[in-house]
């Protein structure tokens, strides 16, 4: 891949998801692989049902075990499901590395960072892996300033109205 992109999507407003699995289903008709992988919404999540249609051209991956998310579990099951999510972001580290496609999205990778469960500095290493074969799209409620000038393209989703 020619144009690496490395894509940050953040913002309090829905859609952030929606926004990387579009990214996704885009970088997939223009021919390329995607792997898609989910850290803290638990596995009993169904948005990403769709996208595991769409195999082998995109790899959906959650490492997680528990099908609540990591805010609504208490502390003893944080622990265990800390391991599993860590499992996660060292397996997005290999793909990055190996080039294994064309396009990482790593959804709520910024939330890992808000929890302290990685450092800026294992995300600026993850953009390092990447090199100039691998995009990579991120998204989160937050965005460190600091990291702002190692992203390519950065989308804020805001949230106008809610009365539901």
């Amino acid at each position: 891949m020619d144009n690496r992109v490395i894509q940050v999507i953040y913002g309090e407003g829905q859609g952030k998801t929606s926004a990387a699995v579009g990214k996704s289903i885009q970088a997939a008709s223009a021919g390329q692989s995607v792997i898609f992988i989910r850290f803290l919404k638990g596995n009993g999540t169904y948005e990403y049902k769709c996208l595991e249609r769409l195999e082998p051209d995109i790899k959906v991956f959650c490492f997680e075990k528990e099908t609540d998310s990591y805010d609504k579990l208490d502390e003893s099951r944080r622990e265990e499901e800390l391991q599993n999510i860590m499992n996660g972001f060292h397996f997005a580290n290999k793909v990055a590395e190996t080039g294994e496609c064309d396009m990482l999205v790593l959804d709520e990778a910024l939330g890992m960072l808000d929890l302290g469960m990685i450092s800026i500095q294992d995300i600026y290493r993850l953009i390092e892996r990447c090199g100039d074969h691998t995009s990579l799209v991120m998204t989160g409620k937050y965005i460190p300033k600091e990291l702002l000038q190692h992203i390519d393209v950065v989308s804020e989703i805001k949230l106008i109205k809610n009365e539901a």
